[in-house]
């Protein structure tokens, strides 16, 4: 009897020793889960509708790429190992998305932004579990709204003081305003990070606190606003008249790393590219000017090899865009005649505009079709364009952490 007890016990005491090594074992091998930050205005937030989806497996260049945001069920990919929470998206700008990653968390939940490809190709240079904040809301400058602390209190600079003065308005009253919108997007971002990692397991549900995390990026998608900002940026026509776009970038740069406390966060700015390449020119053209200015921050001694650059204009689809051209001057063309003659009938009209219509290809149609369903400044609503730049932020980021494709 005594010798089955002993018998049990020692049994008892070497499976509790083999399962306290093995957990120990599995604890050893858990790697911190990555973070990373993606942070802009709606571009970021993203308006590309998976409706778009087939267009992008229209384009042999990037069939790939759709063949990498689907399951094996052919519907959008959801992530085992990246996870995400969002803010920013839908009717109140606060409320909370959280869930493994997948499409459905761009503006609406029928939308994706660059958030899919970037968490599905991050997903490739690393077998650790990731973590995606992301914080973007539309409409939103850098002048103003992302202000950071360093960059200091916004300045109206005497051209704009002068047109109020013309326009009748209270200079004391908008400066009052000014200075009580600076920043408020800036401090609403860093709120929601801190905030999540504060807390990682109620985003993460299989985060363990002794396997740790590492703020391993920062995305930055934003533009719009200050590229048709006239009144901040009077110059803009020339060269350098966006370089204060530079300056309170490069503060914003160094205010997040120190404000997370992550020296050198590495960081990522997608340059704005709506409408692609422009053409060459001896006329200066502000986006130029503005992409420049965009780009410059990575040109600082102290952010080499830390900041990269994605130019976005690469990602732009010509044959969508040129399609969308076709398309708006034939509407046009069918205006000007229905507005020649307004006597003709509802018949008359319709097959006029069906004639002009004709006048695209059925390729034209097809990709027009399968591939628009936003504006041009909203990279005309495509998943292939937005999928490309998700993707291209996803592998610069890789470079600047210095990671390779994970071996599967």
């Amino acid at each position: 009897m005594k010798q089955n007890t002993f018998r049990h016990l020692k049994m008892k005491y070497i499976a509790t020793l083999l399962i306290t090594t093995l957990f120990a074992a599995a604890n050893a091998d858990a790697k911190p889960l990555k973070v990373f930050i993606l942070a802009g205005q709606s571009n970021m937030q993203g308006h590309g509708k998976i409706s778009t989806f087939e267009h992008i497996g229209m384009d042999p260049a990037t069939a790939p790429m759709l063949a990498a945001m689907l399951g094996a069920d052919g519907k959008p990919k959801v992530c085992e190992r990246v996870w995400i929470s969002s803010i920013g998206c839908g009717k109140d700008s606060q409320e909370e998305q959280t869930g493994k990653l997948t499409a459905g968390f761009g503006a609406s939940a029928e939308k994706i932004g660059p958030e899919f490809t970037f968490g599905l190709y991050m997903e490739k240079f690393t077998d650790a579990p990731i973590l995606l904040i992301k914080t973007s809301w539309g409409g939103k400058s850098l002048n103003t709204d992302f202000r950071s602390p360093s960059a200091g209190p916004y300045v109206f600079n005497e051209q704009q003081l002068a047109n109020l003065q013309k326009q009748g308005k209270d200079v004391a009253t908008m400066k009052a305003e000014r200075a009580k919108a600076t920043g408020v997007y800036y401090r609403l971002m860093l709120e929601h990070v801190k905030r999540v990692l504060a807390d990682l397991k109620r985003v993460v549900p299989n985060y363990d606190t002794a396997q740790g995390y590492e703020l391993a990026g920062f995305a930055w998608f934003q533009g719009w606003n200050d590229l048709v900002d006239r009144g901040t940026y009077p110059n803009r026509d020339q060269p350098g008249g966006y370089d204060s776009y530079s300056t309170t970038m490069a503060h914003f740069i160094r205010d997040v790393r120190k404000d997370l406390n992550a020296p050198k966060l590495p960081f990522v700015i997608g340059v704005l590219g709506v409408g692609g390449p422009t053409a060459k020119s001896d006329k200066p053209d502000p986006k130029d000017n503005f992409r420049a200015a965009m780009a410059a921050p990575t040109l600082l001694p102290e952010f080499k090899g830390n900041v990269a650059a994605v130019l976005t204009e690469k990602y732009w689809d010509l044959e969508l865009s040129a399609a969308c051209d076709k398309r708006d001057k034939l509407k046009q063309q069918a205006k000007k005649v229905e507005s020649k003659d307004k006597k003709k009938s509802s018949d008359e009209k319709a097959a006029l505009e069906k004639r002009l219509a004709e006048g695209l290809t059925e390729r034209e149609r097809l990709v027009l079709e399968k591939g628009v369903s936003n504006q041009r400044y909203h990279y005309l609503g495509s998943t292939k364009i937005l999928g490309g730049i998700g993707k291209g932020m996803a592998e610069a980021m890789a470079e600047l952490n210095q990671l390779k494709p994970a071996k599967k």
